[in-house]
């Protein structure tokens, strides 16, 4: 079939789709992409290994405020997200969530490309927007923790707040994501408690100054210093985590749901043995086109490498577009492209 604007969850798989152009990575690079691709008439499928598009923005920093996107003084990542997944909705991208791209081949002068869920992809070309490479959460290491991942009591993403209204809610980690989302979820939940091993956080220095002061108020209780020690429920219905101090003193708070907040553990994965050149765990590409050594593969945002090259989001936005220009005679061979600005062309139809 071909790309078409639906997203697969994580529970779907064996897709199989045609495509223009393949993008392997749903961050704000990734979703830019499908909108430079969208403006020149390619289709896209989006493939990443999260269960929800957004890449760090969504995972480390949704609620976390970026001061160098242009026009706007100051976004939360989270609104950054939703405003690049609606630019990109009129080109109706088919997103392929909760996997990662194990397989790639060249084939005819195009691209086979094969996912952990069993999806077979074949487009003219691709975009790797992979950001640092593929990423997962660090996992806490508890006996059980399979059975309420699956069963949605312990969670790594926060995508709706309304789903822990009048909960009891567990968060673990001492960075930015669990003072964040300490701060937001007492809003809504029944009980907040934050465990850390130390009273120092690693957050911004207001929002720690934050959660402070909402613990001051009774808003946010802190289990400090404590560390994850295990799980109580029947499995899969999570009733309480058992904390531990360093001594091995335990005690258990009654829970319905665990966040724990340890970062992502990233790393180039298959995409290191894909003959693609690298330089320090980042992709080499030639500046102008973003291409790699690979004809019809393009690198852009944090995984690509140059002389002289920034690691911002602004700079992954250009790089998406030159990609975009250059997989153009691929997809349109002999196709003359006369380039318009947006003002004049406006918005093709997807």
């Amino acid at each position: 079939m071909r790309a078409s604007g639906k997203a697969f969850g994580s529970h779907a798989s064996g897709v199989t789709v045609e495509t223009d152009v393949a993008v392997i990575g749903a961050g704000p690079v990734g979703l830019f992409a499908v909108f430079e691709c969208g403006m020149l008439r390619m289709r896209c499928v989006v493939i990443d290994a999260l269960d929800a598009i957004g890449g760090q923005c969504s995972a480390l920093y949704p609620e976390k405020p970026i001061f160098d996107i242009p026009a706007h003084p100051a976004i939360e990542g989270a609104e950054l997200i939703e405003r690049l997944e609606a630019q990109a909705a009129p080109f109706t991208p088919l997103y392929l969530l909760g996997r990662r791209v194990e397989r790639l081949r060249e084939l005819d002068g195009e691209w086979e490309l094969g996912t952990s869920a069993g999806d077979h992809i074949r487009a003219k070309a691709v975009i790797l927007a992979a950001g640092a490479g593929a990423f997962g959460p660090n996992r806490p290491p508890l006996e059980g923790l399979h059975g309420y991942e699956a069963s949605g009591a312990v969670r790594y993403l926060v995508s709706r707040r309304e789903d822990f209204r009048g909960k009891r809610v567990v968060i673990a980690g001492g960075g930015d994501s669990a003072v964040d989302w300490a701060l937001s979820l007492k809003e809504v939940a029944a009980k907040v408690t934050v465990v850390h091993r130390r009273p120092k956080f690693r957050a911004a220095p207001e929002s720690a100054a934050r959660l402070d002061q909402a613990a001051a108020r009774g808003e946010v209780e802190m289990a400090i210093p404590y560390q994850l020690h295990g799980l109580e429920g029947d499995g899969s219905r999570l009733t309480g985590v058992v904390l531990s101090t360093l001594k091995g003193e335990t005690k258990t708070v009654p829970a319905d749901y665990l966040l724990p907040f340890y970062g992502l553990s990233m790393e180039l994965g298959p995409i290191a043995e894909w003959g693609l050149g690298l330089e320090r765990s980042h992709i080499a590409v030639t500046p102008a086109t973003c291409e790699t050594n690979l004809p019809g593969i393009h690198a852009v945002g944090d995984i690509a490498t140059y002389p002289g090259k920034l690691k911002l989001i602004l700079q992954g936005f250009s790089e998406a577009a030159m990609a975009a220009h250059a997989i153009h005679p691929r997809v349109f061979p002999g196709e003359a492209l006369h380039f318009e600005y947006s003002t004049t062309k406006g918005v093709p139809a997807g």
